[in-house]
């Protein structure tokens, strides 16, 4: 036989081998309950069907710091701003930090302007009763403030919007609007007009400490100043007094205050609000009248405060040393009913606010990394990327002398090459707000 008769028939040999094969295969209850759904062997039911919904994306948290701040989860966004709370890795203090972008306060009219009013009077202002800035950090390569303040579990607009009722029991109001008196009170010994009191901008922390914010708005009165009278306001619309609505050049600043914290006081014990309207003209329209009701279902001491306050003339408006004096301020309201709690946290379900800073300092002592992994600042999450050395070793390179961080991802401990992110900055610190 000769060479390639030998090969042709080994060929012919191999094939029957293979139709064996493959007629036996289809025989074995292992391949025919692949074809038949009916016949399955739950023995070998190594398929697990899951539906889409069902799988979830386990993003791994990184680690980073801002200055001495270990940064956590984000608790709260506005229109320029995102705050994220943060932990003092000094003093293991747990704060909250106000990431502001200098991108997006060029697009905001008077954005800069306000975030450095805000600054200035917070420097300013030391009281319980309203939040308490500790120190401003730049990142001059990223554009980027950070504004370090206490930390704060919620608002009152987020705890009314929890319930269906949309208001407080008249315990929790009045334990709510005393403290705000408070802070007015000193606010305007101090020649500040915070001028957009409402919900939204009063905090409580998980003591149940009420802590006026915002005071992008504000205006601090000059020195020499015959009076508190002011010019411009540029508050919310729905808390703006009669005079503002119907477009005074001057009005009296302290009583826009009192109207506002008037009509805040009208929304936690109603969940209505004294005055609406379908457009921001109709709505000053109705404001201007200075035409609303109370419901009948409040006492008439807290009417009588609520209409106190809600004066259509200024000079029949009660003043904040008023409020104090009125019986209803002085009055001790027990707990009589269940406290409107802090709402539950939409994607943790955490209802008594527990740190989102754990898994972050778990990473700090414990994460372990691979080179390959890169950062999202935006998401806080580690993202798997290809792997190109030639890149990587430039980039570390490039990077290398820079050593003035403000901003900083925490180097896996095995792997000393990762890319740092360096950046130039000045760092302001407020004296004055270094309480711990």
């Amino acid at each position: 036989m000769t060479m390639s008769e030998r090969e042709d028939f080994d060929h012919f040999n191999q094939y029957e081998a293979d139709q064996s094969f493959y007629s036996d295969a289809n025989n074995l209850d292992g391949v025919n309950f692949l074809l038949d759904d009916n016949d399955v062997d739950d023995s070998l039911d190594f398929f697990h069907r899951v539906d889409s919904a069902e799988v979830v994306y386990h993003g791994r948290k990184r680690a980073k710091l801002v200055e001495k701040y270990l940064m956590g989860d984000i608790i709260g966004e506005g229109s320029y701003a995102k705050v994220k709370e943060v932990l003092d890795t000094e003093t293991l203090c747990r704060r909250a930090v106000k990431i502001l972008k200098k991108k997006r306060l060029r697009r905001i009219p008077n954005g800069e302007q306000n975030v450095r009013r805000e600054i200035q009077l917070l420097k300013r202002l030391h009281h319980k009763n309203i939040v308490n800035l500790i120190e401003v950090l730049y990142n001059a390569e990223k554009q980027k403030m950070y504004m370090i303040m206490e930390y704060c579990a919620d608002e009152i607009q987020s705890m009314l919007e929890s319930v269906p009722e949309k208001k407080f029991p008249i315990w929790q109001a009045h334990l709510y609007f005393v403290q705000l008196i408070d802070g007015l009170e000193y606010m305007h010994s101090k020649s500040v007009i915070h001028k957009d009191i409402k919900p939204g901008n009063l905090l409580i922390t998980l003591d149940h400490v009420l802590k006026i914010t915002d005071f992008g708005v504000a205006e601090m009165l000059d020195m020499f100043s015959a009076d508190d009278s002011v010019k411009t306001s540029q508050g919310s619309p729905a808390f703006q007094p009669p005079e503002i609505a119907n477009g005074l050049e001057t009005f009296k600043g302290f009583k826009v205050d009192v109207w506002s914290a008037g009509v805040t006081l009208y929304n936690m014990t109603t969940g209505l609000y004294p005055f609406e309207g379908e457009s921001i003209y109709k709505l000053f329209e109705n404001i201007g009248k200075g035409e609303y009701k109370i419901p009948d279902t409040l006492d008439n001491l807290l009417a009588s405060v609520i209409r106190g306050m809600l004066q259509y003339k200024v000079e029949d408006r009660m003043s904040v040393q008023q409020i104090k004096q009125h019986d209803w301020y002085r009055k001790k309201f027990p707990p009589t009913s269940e406290i409107v709690p802090f709402p539950v946290h939409q994607e943790s379900g955490d209802m008594v606010r527990s740190m989102t800073v754990i898994p972050y300092i778990e990473d700090l002592h414990r994460g372990e990394y691979s080179d390959d992994d890169e950062y999202d600042n935006d998401t806080g999450n580690v993202l798997t990327v290809p792997h190109h050395p030639e890149e990587h070793d430039t980039q570390n390179n490039s990077h290398s002398e820079n050593k003035d961080n403000v901003e900083t991802t925490i180097p896996d401990q095995k792997h000393e090459k990762r890319k740092s992110k360096k950046s130039s900055a000045r760092k302001f610190k407020f004296s004055a707000c270094s309480q711990s």
